[in-house]
């Protein structure tokens, strides 16, 4: 029979071979330390409009209230890295990730072969896969597994790779040797904090009411007139604190070809997009990130974005 270590190395050694930028293994277990913080950022109304973050607090601190009996948490980085180059440079921009198809989508179909290799090495494992779709506080599981450390922007940072990957996770009822923490590197450095338009982040900490991200998509409402010439042209989504990241310089294009963006979306002129038909709409981003705004909501940021220029 496999050891915790043999079974951990054998699901990484897969995971790696499917694309994954990283893998690692944390124990299951409840979040203590993430506990007092989630609550004092729900109290303060750090998380906007996003009324779902108050629901199901407990599964959010613990991985057993979701797979009952889960010994182990595998935390998987998916890579999205690339420097989308729109024909006009006055055209309104999207958060990278939001280029081509749903990540959502692609990163549970690259996730299920994996879940096939557990059940054929391992047998009948109880485990369920998460790619940002349940309450699973995935970036302190990342810190955990490994995969990176929490920066001061909040976003997962991992040495010498950056911050481009999506995270995701398996949680199951199987025994693995776990990866020692990923320690803090971010030193002095507050190039995120001090580069964000609506100085939504503090050290280690983002007020979503603030984020541009926040205010594009999850916002239902109109945008605040208090944040007029801030959005700097992000029409869905936002880069900023990722871009100005000096680990980000270690970023590598990804190789999957579903999240190569449509042509016609990059030739879009500015004009064209404040003139974007619904058909247009559907047509250009069908299966996309984008769709969670509706076109509604798309317009509704356009408008904005005009209104500041």
């Amino acid at each position: 029979m496999a050891s915790e270590r043999e079974r951990a190395q054998h699901i990484k050694a897969k995971a790696h071979e499917l694309g994954f930028k990283a893998c690692g293994i944390a124990q299951a277990g409840f979040l203590a330390a993430e506990a007092p913080r989630l609550e004092q950022w729900l109290k303060t109304g750090k998380h906007g409009s996003m009324g779902y973050m108050a629901e199901n607090f407990d599964k959010r601190l613990d991985p057993r209230e979701l797979v009952p009996g889960a010994r182990s948490v595998i935390s998987l980085a998916y890579n999205y890295f690339s420097e989308p180059r729109q024909t006009d440079p006055n055209a309104p921009k999207l958060s990278t990730y939001a280029y081509g198809r749903d990540y959502h989508k692609v990163v549970k179909k690259r996730l299920k072969p994996l879940l096939a290799f557990i059940t054929e090495q391992y047998g009948q494992v109880s485990m369920r896969a998460f790619v940002d779709s349940a309450p699973v506080l995935e970036k302190a599981w990342a810190q955990r597994a490994g995969i990176g450390w929490v920066g001061k922007h909040t976003n997962v940072i991992r040495q010498g790779v950056g911050s481009f990957f999506f995270l995701c996770e398996i949680i199951l009822d199987l025994a693995l040797e776990p990866d020692a923490p990923a320690t803090d590197h971010c030193g002095t450095c507050r190039r995120c904090i001090d580069a964000c338009p609506t100085e939504a982040i503090t050290p280690y900490g983002v007020d979503g009411s603030r984020c541009i991200s926040h205010l594009t998509i999850e916002l239902k409402e109109a945008i605040p007139t208090e944040f007029s010439g801030q959005l700097q042209g992000w029409a869905f989504g936002c880069d900023i604190c990722q871009q100005v990241c000096p680990w980000n310089r270690f970023s590598t294009p990804h190789q999957e070809p579903e999240f190569e963006p449509r042509p016609a979306l990059m030739d879009l002129t500015a004009d064209e997009w404040y003139g974007m038909s619904e058909v247009l709409f559907d047509e250009l981003f069908h299966g996309s990130a984008v769709k969670r705004t509706k076109y509604t909501g798309l317009m509704r940021n356009l408008r904005f974005l005009r209104t500041d220029e």
